[in-house]
């Protein structure tokens, strides 16, 4: 029983393989009669939505489209059924210019399948319908999520349809996109009839001759063996010309579709070609116009890096100048110990002998020399700061004016002549709180009345 039940599956696959084979043999074989038919009949009409051949062609393309097409899982685990303009969408989206989103837009077309109508007579008029389908076999992943194995989109007739359809280019279609033929609740219907030919065989015919002839012959008893003769002698020359006007026709229609097949594609390939021309006439251009400023860049960058040095150079330069000038600045402007030395010692006997009240002409000669020496060792003091005791007539004495004079100046006056007071001076940062020599002498309390 085991190997019964095994055996009736085996051949329940093989019949249903077999069936799918046959269902996309006859799909394939229609699909070609019915573009050549399209094909013979644009020569001598124009193909709108009333021609019956067109209808036909368009329901054996939905039908190939919608071949083993998966349907759309929802929530609860149920398939609903899915129609091909759903897989349009998701694999012709990056063709350029397509007409998706226009089809979308439209506010006539409501049903999927209707809309799936809509872009196949959009596609036929804009001359593109095998450029599409060549797009979506290209992309195999998105092709391979809608399609179940086996399905047409998924084997290799797909790009002999791709090819097939090209032929199309050559016939100006003209539709109306508000008609009857985009009712999306009506199904497509494929009409096997025009092309189902019998074609009989040198056999067949002679036989329907002689059948032909013993009729003749029951028919007419009176007629003579020569008129049937020549009847017969008419009749095949006839039949042997209608045959042989037929397989002319045939030629030359395989011939004449072969020729716009050829044309086609050769203006596909020649469209391409100069499309793939410009594009790298571009490129070359770009790449041409990106060297030329990365050049330009690279010597902005050399004369700015050149410049910068030249300033880094004129700075440093500029700052070793300004430290030398600042520290000699700093080294001329406070005089040196000795001559500190010398001015406070002659201050020190100026007080000394003020106060004894001994003020002779030799001490001011005494003291102008001193003085003269001083203006000479501070050159850096201002003349504010410095007492001219040539202004002093000589023998003129400090009067006194009621003060009595203490020994008070005595240290601030012996301070100058220690070398750490002097150290001390170049903390501060001006002479304004240095006290010389003249100012102590000006002071209030010794101006002369």
């Amino acid at each position: 029983m085991a190997s019964l039940g095994v055996g009736l599956h085996l051949i329940r696959k093989r019949g249903a393989g077999r069936s799918a084979a046959v269902e996309r043999r006859n799909l394939l074989t229609v699909c070609r009669f019915s573009v050549k038919t399209l094909l013979d009949r644009s020569c001598f009409e124009t193909i709108d939505d009333t021609s019956p051949d067109f209808v036909n062609f368009v329901s054996i393309l939905e039908h190939i489209l919608s071949h083993r097409l998966k349907g759309q899982t929802t929530w609860f685990g149920y398939e609903s059924p899915r129609s091909f303009w759903d897989y349009i969408k998701a694999a012709c989206g990056k063709v350029p210019h397509n007409c998706i989103r226009s089809i979308e837009s439209m506010e006539n077309v409501r049903a999927s399948r209707a809309k799936g109508r809509a872009w196949i007579r959009v596609v036929l008029m804009e001359k593109r319908l095998s450029e599409y389908i060549s797009s979506a076999l290209r992309d195999f992943k998105t092709t391979r999520r809608f399609y179940e194995d086996g399905a047409i989109m998924l084997g290799e007739e797909a790009g002999l349809l791709a090819d097939t359809l090209i032929g199309l280019n050559t016939i100006d279609f003209s539709f109306c996109l508000k008609g009857e033929g985009l009712d999306g609740s009506c199904p497509a219907v494929i009409d096997y009839t025009p092309y189902l030919k019998f074609i009989q065989n040198a056999d067949s015919i002679s036989s329907d001759e002689e059948e032909m002839r013993t009729m003749g012959s029951s028919g007419s008893e009176s007629s003579s063996p020569d008129k049937m003769a020549t009847a017969a002698s008419i009749f095949t020359e006839q039949s042997n010309l209608v045959s042989k006007c037929k397989r002319f026709e045939q030629k030359y229609r395989m011939a004449l579709e072969q020729k716009g097949y050829l044309e086609e594609l050769v203006r596909l390939r020649e469209a391409q070609l100069s499309e793939a021309a410009s594009h790298n006439k571009a490129l070359q251009q770009s790449l041409a116009d990106t060297h030329l400023s990365h050049t330009l860049e690279k010597e902005q960058l050399e004369y700015i890096i050149l410049e910068l040095q030249d300033q880094l150079t004129v700075m440093k330069n500029n700052d070793l100048r300004s430290r030398q000038e600042l520290t000699a600045h700093l080294t001329n402007q406070w005089p040196s110990p000795v001559a500190l030395d010398a001015n406070a010692v002659a201050l020190d006997t100026l007080l000394y002998r003020k106060t004894m009240g001994q003020w002779e002409e030799k001490s001011f000669q005494s003291l102008e020399q001193l003085s003269a020496d001083m203006s000479l060792s501070q050159t850096s003091l201002g003349p504010t700061h410095t007492l001219s005791v040539e202004a002093r007539p000589t023998g003129t004495h400090w009067p006194h004016q009621g003060k009595e004079e203490t020994p008070s100046l005595r240290g601030l006056c012996g301070s100058l002549t220690s070398v750490a007071s002097y150290k001390s001076l170049a903390s501060l940062k001006s002479s304004e709180c240095l006290a010389s020599p003249a100012t102590e002498i000006s002071s209030p309390g010794f101006t002369p009345s």
